[in-house]
């Protein structure tokens, strides 16, 4: 039995209701940068339970994600749309009125490290992810991951 399609025409949009729109009818998509950057700080915690958990792959990983929502936070507070998942460039990406230290970038490279090798067994010659990383490992990203918050912090302030 073949089901009818109807043609692009024949499709109405949704209603509006007590004088909303949809979103994508808005001339202006609503700034989401502050919950980014709660997510980010959440994300942080969770490498902070994980670590304690002694799931320190989970805890660097956790660290990558936290300082990557936070720097596409920054993104956002400045009206642009990041895309990607490597820290560093998404640092250096920042608007150039964004004065990004040289040492942030070099600890989001630390940080960007973890995003594949601390999930994914091929991610290593050999071994599961969860033997090649410990307190030493964790304890660096999350530093970092500390770091780069702070900063984004004080770029919303």
């Amino acid at each position: 039995m073949r089901i009818p399609v109807a043609s692009l025409d024949d499709i109405t949009p949704p209603k509006v209701v007590r004088g909303t729109r949809p979103l994508w009818q808005h001339d202006v998509v609503p700034n989401r940068a502050e919950d980014w950057l709660r997510q980010a700080v959440r994300d942080l915690d969770q490498a902070e339970a994980s670590q304690a958990e002694q799931r320190h792959e989970w805890a660097c990983f956790a660290a990558q994600q936290a300082a990557e929502k936070a720097v596409k936070a920054l993104h956002l507070f400045h009206g642009q749309e990041a895309r990607g998942h490597v820290v560093a460039r998404l640092l250096v990406d920042l608007p150039a009125d964004v004065a990004v230290p040289d040492e942030l970038v070099e600890r989001a490279k630390v940080l960007d490290n973890f995003y594949v090798s601390a999930r994914y067994p091929n991610g290593h010659p050999e071994g599961a992810p969860f033997e090649h990383y410990g307190p030493l490992q964790s304890n660096q990203a999350m530093d970092h991951a500390r770091t780069i918050i702070d900063f984004v912090r004080s770029q919303v302030a």
